[in-house]
C-alpha cells in the first residue's frame, strides 16, 4: 500500500494533524493507521468508561463520515511492527506494508509495568486503552477489595471509582505524596484526604516488594513486611512512549523521540507528535509532555509542516496543565506548581480552598488550586506567553481567575 501521507496514531495529536494537512492539501492521498480496533476516542474518557458514565460507542473523536468526506483511510487493527527510513516503508504486525512520502508518528504511550517480583505471574490490570477499561469495570462489578499500586492522575481516578462502586480500596504510591507531578506536600494531602474520609487507604511513600497469586486475585508485600490481600490489582505506574518499533530505524530516541520545534525527528519527512514526542520544554531542555493541549498544538504543527505550509509556526515549550475533579471537589495545576526552586511563592488557605501561585521575575510559572476554580487555559497560556505581571501583581495574587481574564481579553485582541 501506498499513501503520501501517513499517520500512525488515531488520537488528539493524529486527528489534528490530519485536519491540518487537509486544510492545505485536500488532494493528497492520507491514511491513519491504529493499533486500536476502534474508531478514535481519548484516553482521558475512559475513567468515565470504567465508572459507567459513559459508554465505548458513545465517546468517538470522529466518526466514518468524517474520514470518508475527508478522503481519509482509516485503518483499524493495524500495528506497525518496523518502520525503514531508507524504503520510506512501514511493515504491519500482519505483514503489510506500506509506503509513505512524509510520516507522522503519533503513537501514544503505553503503561509502565514495574520490575515487582511476581508480578507477569498474578492477574492484574492496566489503564491505557479502551479495551483496558472494559475489561477494568467488569472486573469491579465482581471486587469487594482492589489495591491501586500508583497515585497518579489515572490511579487516583481509578480509586475514587472502584470507592464509588463499594470496592474496599488500597493505593500504594512509592512516592511520598499522591499526585507528585502535579502537586507540592501540602495540596497533595488535602486531596489524600478526601480520599481517605471516603474509605480508600492511601499508603505513601511505600514500596511494593512483591505479589504473589491468591485465589483469583493476589497477595501484594510492602517492603516493610505488610501483606495486603485483594481481589483486583490495577497497575498505575506510569507510561512509556510507545515506539518500539523504532529499533533499528536509526532515529534519536532519549525518553521519547528527539524533534525540533516543528515536531521534525532524526530521520528526512518523518515528524512526531504527543506523547511520543520529546520537545522543547518552556523552561528549557526536551521533555515529553503527555497532555492533550501540547497534543494538539504539536499534531497541527506536525501536520501543516508535512503540508509544507509556509505559515507554520514553532512549537513554544511544554508546559504541564491538568484539572483534576475528585468526590466532588476539584484541583487545577498548570505549570511548576509544586517547586520552589528560588520562586516566589504566594500560597493562602481557607474554608476548604488552597491556592498556590508560583511567580520569577514577575512572570507567572505555575498554579495549583484545590476549590478555588481558576481558569486553567487561560494560566496555561499566560505562562506559555510569558506575560509580565509586574504592574499587577497584587491584583492577580487577590483574584488570578478575574486579574487573568481581562489580561487575556487585551492579549487576544
Amino acid at each position: 500500500m501506498r499513501s503520501k501521507y501517513i499517520i500512525v496514531g488515531s488520537s488528539h495529536a493524529a486527528l489534528e494533524a490530519a485536519a491540518a494537512i487537509r486544510l492545505i492539501d485536500a488532494e493528497g492521498t492520507l491514511a491513519v493507521l491504529t493499533r486500536d480496533e476502534r474508531l478514535p476516542y481519548s484516553p482521558t474518557i475512559l475513567p468515565y468508561v470504567v465508572s459507567g458514565r459513559s459508554q465505548p460507542d458513545d465517546v468517538v473523536l470522529r466518526d466514518a463520515t468524517y474520514f470518508r468526506d475527508n478522503a481519509i483511510a482509516f485503518v483499524p487493527s493495524a500495528t506497525v511492527a518496523a518502520l525503514d527510513p531508507a524504503q520510506s516503508s512501514l511493515r504491519l504486525a500482519s505483514g503489510e506494508t506500506w509506503h509513505y512520502e512524509r510520516l507522522l508518528i503519533a503513537t501514544g504511550a503505553a503503561p509502565a509495568l514495574p520490575p515487582i517480583a511476581g508480578l507477569t505471574d498474578v492477574p492484574f490490570y492496566v489503564l491505557r486503552a479502551m479495551t483496558d477499561a472494559v475489561k477494568l469495570r467488569h472486573a469491579i462489578a465482581a471486587a469487594k477489595s482492589a489495591i491501586v499500586l500508583g497515585a497518579g492522575l489515572i490511579g487516583m481516578h481509578a480509586a475514587e471509582n472502584m470507592a464509588k462502586a463499594k470496592v474496599a480500596v488500597t493505593v500504594i504510591e512509592l512516592q511520598a505524596r499522591a499526585l507528585p507531578a502535579y502537586f507540592e506536600p501540602e495540596a497533595a494531602a488535602i486531596i489524600e484526604g478526601v480520599f481517605a474520609r471516603n474509605g480508600v487507604r492511601m499508603l505513601m511513600g511505600q514500596t511494593l516488594q512483591s505479589v504473589a497469586r491468591h485465589g483469583d486475585g493476589c497477595i501484594a508485600t510492602l517492603a516493610d513486611g505488610m501483606a495486603i490481600a485483594a481481589d483486583l490489582l490495577l497497575v498505575c505506574a506510569g507510561v512509556k512512549p510507545s515506539i518500539g518499533f523504532l529499533n533499528g530505524s536509526g532515529i534519536e530516541i532519549d525518553r521519547g523521540i528527539l524533534v525540533d520545534d516543528l515536531m521534525r525527528t532524526s530521520a528526512a519527512n518523518i515528524w512526531a507528535a504527543g506523547d511520543v514526542a520529546q520537545a522543547r520544554g518552556l523552561w528549557g531542555g526536551k521533555v515529553v509532555n503527555g497532555i492533550l493541549p501540547n497534543a494538539v498544538e504539536q499534531g497541527r504543527i506536525a501536520g501543516l509542516g508535512m503540508a509544507e505550509d509556509a505559515g507554520v509556526k514553532p512549537f513554544l515549550g511544554g508546559v504541564p496543565l491538568n484539572t483534576y475533579s475528585f468526590f466532588g471537589e476539584q484541583a487545577i495545576s498548570v505549570g511548576r506548581a509544586g517547586a520552589d526552586d528560588g520562586l516566589e511563592i504566594e500560597q493562602k488557605r481557607r474554608d476548604g480552598t488552597y491556592r498556590r501561585i508560583a511567580l520569577e521575575d514577575g512572570r507567572l510559572v505555575g498554579i495549583a488550586t484545590i476549590n478555588d476554580f481558576v481558569d486553567a487555559g487561560i494560566m496555561w497560556q499566560l505562562i506559555r506567553r510569558r506575560t509580565d505581571l509586574s504592574a499587577v501583581r497584587s491584583e492577580f495574587i487577590a483574584d488570578p481567575e478575574r486579574t487573568g481574564r481581562r489580561l487575556m481579553s487585551q492579549l487576544w485582541r
